[in-house]
Formats: C-alpha cells, structure tokens, sequence
C-alpha cells in the first residue's frame, strides 16, 4: 500500500496579524509549558502528529471523519516570506496554506503580497480572520465557534458581521468567492473563512478542522510518497558547527547517504556526517539512523562548497548527469535573465524566483540575479548599466543587504533599493525609474537650449565690452555656454561665451544661483543699462518641444516658457501656436 506523508502547510499574513499566536494555538497540545515558550522563537518547522491534532480537534471523533495522513508539518518563516522562500520542482513547497487575516485591519500590502503567491502556485487555503477578541464587547462563551458567534450581543454581533463582509467584499475583488466555513458547500470553489482568536483560542479546532478537511479530500494523490529522497534547503545555520535546515518532502533519506544540492554552478556532492530530525511539537533535533517525509531535518554535511538557501537537493546514486538535468530544469528556467536591465540579489532561491516572477510582470528586465547579500561585483555591474542606460542602474536587495566591501564602495552613479516586502520593492523601483527617465529627458531637452530667466546686478559691471562681462541671478531654469538671450523686448543680445563663479568657469548655473557672465559683442552701457531682465531666445521649434513636455519643467521654468512666448508674440502673433 502507498505510503501518505504529512501536508506541508504554512502561515502567512501581514506582519502584526497574529501569526505565531496562532501557530503555537494549533500546536500547543502535548507540550510542556517550558518548551512551548521556546516554540515561538524563530524555529523553522514543528511536526505535529496525527494524535495530537485529534487531541486538539475533537470535533474529527466526533464527526467520525477518517484521516489518512500521519499529521500536518508547518512551516514556519520569519516575515512573510512564507511561500515565497521555499520552492519545489514544479511549484510551491506548502501543499496548503492558512492565510491569517486581522479582522479589524483587513488586507494589507503583505497580505496582497501573499494572495498574490497563492493564486501563482496554485495553492489551497483557508483564511483565519483572527483578533476577534478585540471587537468591541465580544466574549468566550462557548467552545463550538458558530454558537459563540450567535451568543453576542446584538451590537457585537452588527460589528462583526460588518467587519466580516468588508473582507468578504476584498477578497471578491481579488477574484475570491470567500464565505464563512459554515455556510461553505463547494469547497472547489469558495473559500473558507475561520473567524478565530490566537489570544482566546476560539476557532482554532474549527481551523484544524478545515486544514483536516481539505487535505483528506483533496490531497491526498498529491501526499503520495515516492522512494528518493528530496528536499529543500531552508537555511544555513552556524552554531558550533555548521549546519543545514531542510525540509524533506519526498522519500526517505538515511544518514549513511551523499546529497546533491544545486547550485548555480556544478551540483555539490557532500556526504551526510550527521543527521537530525525535528522532534514532534518541539523546536528540538535528535539524531536519527533514517527520515521519512515530510519532515524538518538538520544536516552536518562533509563539503567545502558554500550551500545556498532555497536549493533543492537529492539522494545521489553516481547518476550526476540526470541530477544536473534535473536541476538545470528546476533552476535556469525559472532564472532567465535578459540582455540588459536591472540587478537583483535575495535571501534564498525561492524568493529570488518570486521577485523575478513579479518584476516580469511589470515588464521589468533583468541582467542579473543571485542570491546572498550585494557584493562588489553587483556594484561594479550596476555602474557599467549606468554608462549604458542610467535607469538600470539599480540593485534590488530583497531580504538582503550589503556586505562589508560592498557597503565602503563608491555608490554616486547608482541606487540601491532595499525591502522585505516583493510590493513595496517593486513599488519603489517604478517611482525611481520614472523619476530617472524623467530626468534623463528634461537633460535632454535642456540640452537643446535652456530655459532661463536672469536678474541683471547693474551694480556689478566687470568689464564694459569685448566681452561684457556682468553679475546676474538665475532666478528661473539654468543658464550655460552658448544660450542665446534675449531681452525683455525680445531683441536678440548674443550667446553667453561664459558662466563663472569667483572667477570659476562652470558648465552651468541653476536656478537661485549668483554667477558672472560674459556676452561677446556686447556694449554694456549702450545696451543693458535700461535692462533688468533677460530671457533665452528660444526658436520656435524649441519652445513647441518645451510645451510638448512641460510636465518635465519646474512652475518658475513653466512661468518663464510663458513670459518668452509673450514677448515673442507682439512681434508675431502666431509664434509658438
């Protein structure tokens, strides 16, 4: 008979939306207090057996419900990398997902983040609508949820059904059919909502209830074990010895055996040297001869090879060629990178590949993607993209930061845009890059001829003629060598030959500034002394291509645009139409 492995389920949502609370509500049965303060620390995975989710549940020997499986293995990130950190062949590692929503604070940027991931992967899940506690004047008084609900207080009840149907209303938009678990009949087709509390306990036994539910029905061909073993690294963990976390998801391992692991180079072979399981409802290891999935293992492995977060690995059986097409399938594919465009680096495989899977959408390129922290070479990369193409001259750290090289280089040319949240980081690279394509296009059109408005200091005349060379203020745009100007009667002056700063010639002078001028052919006491003002002398074409783009210009530049058309119009009635 086939052999059914434990569901691999995780826990995602906002980050203040109550998830470890609920986590250690779910596993708490069975386990000491002392040990179950230790459960809430930043442990990767707790194993729960079948017993102690009947324990915790009774409504499944109540109901009489037959489970096949030997219990659930949760997972357990930090954040709200969740799902995102850990892939399989084929798609998400997590064969089910609890999604925990606040009731009073509804969804949130992480909790988009995350439906987001469930509906790319494909993932089953149930939503807890938890912190019902804190709606006003709600009371524990019963342990069956449906009959708490209905044993409010009238206004309690209001309040709660309100809040009910809003997330209801959003998740709708999302392209859900949510309703509560007891008014579900098509479990194919809408999605359970369990009100609970992580704080009271209320709703917990409903919620395994459904966990329950859903994996007997619907899973159980995908619980399937096969006979080689497979697994994920979770994270590289240095104690006294370096260890690796993983998640077995297939097979059996033993402790006698050699591990390939990917990477992306050449697969790395290391043999086990110790082999640890997660004891069940424990943040505790204890060594073991053999592993069965779905389990949380640790590993001493002999290599000198640095291991990745994220990676898969497998039995090796001196079939090195079928692994490496194996994980050529379930690597490179999924890390194509283009031609030209941005740099990325994140914490693991996983959540580099769903950075990259959101970028994509946004029509976003990418030149290069790793994962680990940003190094010199990433640096070094980003200012070649910025003689190249200035608004790829980004990196993304997502989960990630610079090391110590890396943080003392020279970053003037570059950005670096860093976040735990795949929305907000997306978020920030488009703000950026349009505000860069923008700037680009403004030094271009600038560059045709400025716009500029100056103010003439008739205190400050350094030399008459050949050239006059006089004080000015830059009280709109930028002024620099070769600008035409004109004044405020629109008679052509000449081209500025200079701009200077205490005797500094500089490119340009921009607005607020006081700088030097000096105008060849021009007689200062014969043509400036009456003149306060003088403005560039656009042609016509260069002030359509100003209008065309004056979302690009300031209001002073906008404002001054208008005063040179004036000027020019009394000349000519139809300049610049």
């Amino acid at each position: 008979m086939t052999q059914i492995r434990q569901p691999i389920v995780t826990v995602a949502g906002h980050v203040d939306h109550g998830k470890t609370t609920i986590l250690d509500e779910i596993r708490k049965t069975g386990v000491q207090e002392t040990e179950a303060g230790g459960i809430t620390q930043r442990i990767s995975f707790t194993k729960v057996p079948i017993e102690n989710v009947i324990k915790r549940c009774p409504q499944i020997k109540e109901q009489n419900i037959q489970l096949d499986f030997p219990g659930f293995l949760f997972i357990d990130t930090p954040g709200h990398a969740a799902f995102s950190h850990l892939r399989k062949r084929g798609g998400a590692l997590a064969d089910l997902a609890i999604l925990l929503i606040d009731i009073n604070d509804g969804i949130k940027p992480q909790t988009q983040e995350v439906i987001e991931i469930l509906k790319l992967n494909k993932i089953p899940f149930v939503v807890a609508v938890n912190k019902i506690d804190n709606i006003s004047g709600w009371r524990k008084q019963s342990d069956n949820l449906k009959e708490n609900i209905e044993s409010q207080s009238a206004n309690t009840k209001l309040q709660f059904q309100e809040k009910l149907f809003t997330l209801m209303g959003s998740l709708h938009h999302h392209g859900f059919n949510a309703k509560p678990f007891y008014e579900i009949t098509d479990f194919t087709s809408q999605l359970a909502l369990v009100p609970c509390s992580g704080k009271t306990g209320e709703g917990i036994s409903e919620l395994i209830l459904m966990l329950a539910g859903l994996s007997q029905k619907f899973l159980k061909e995908n619980l399937k074990l096969n006979e080689t073993a497979k697994g994920v690294i979770f994270e590289i963990k240095k104690e006294k010895m370096e260890y690796s976390e993983a998640i077995l998801y297939d097979g059996t391992l033993t402790s006698k055996e050699t591990i390939a692991i990917a990477s992306f180079d050449e697969p790395i072979i290391a043999k086990i040297r110790v082999l640890e399981e997660i004891k069940p409802v424990s943040s505790k290891f204890k060594a073991i001869e053999k592993v069965t999935a779905a389990t949380g293992i640790r590993m001493q492995l002999i290599t000198d090879k640095e291991i990745l977060p994220g990676m898969p690995f497998t039995t090796f059986k001196d079939n090195l060629e079928e692994i490496k097409k194996e994980f050529k399938k379930e690597i490179s594919e999924k890390l194509e990178t283009d031609k030209e465009g941005i740099i990325i680096k994140a914490d693991s495989l996983g959540s580099l590949e769903a950075l990259m899977t959101m970028l994509k959408q946004e029509n976003i390129k990418i030149i290069s993607a790793g994962i680990g922290k940003i190094n010199k070479k990433d640096i070094i990369s980003a200012q070649t993209n910025f003689k190249e193409k200035p608004e790829d001259a980004i990196i993304l750290g997502f989960n990630t930061e610079e090391d110590e090289e890396a943080k003392n280089l020279d970053k003037t040319d570059i950005k670096i845009i860093k976040n735990e949240v795949i929305y907000k980081i997306i978020e920030d690279l488009i703000e950026y890059q349009e505000e860069k394509r923008n700037e680009i296009k403004r030094e271009k059109l600038l560059a045709l001829s400025p716009v500029c408005k100056l103010s003439i200091f008739q205190q400050y005349v350094f030399r008459k003629s050949n050239p006059a060379v006089f004080g000015v203020k830059v009280e709109a745009g930028k002024i620099k060598a070769r600008t035409a100007l004109m004044d405020e009667e629109g008679k052509s002056i000449a081209k500025v030959k200079d701009v200077q700063d205490k005797q500094t010639k500089l490119k340009e002078a921009t607005q607020g500034m006081e700088i030097a001028i000096s105008l060849p052919g021009v007689n200062f006491e014969r043509q400036l002394t009456e003149t306060n003002t003088l403005y560039s002398d656009l042609t016509e074409h260069q002030f359509r291509q100003f209008k065309k783009n004056k979302e690009l210009l300031t209001q002073a530049e906008i404002q001054t645009l208008q005063k040179i058309a004036q000027i020019k119009r009394k000349s000519d009635s139809t300049w610049g139409v």
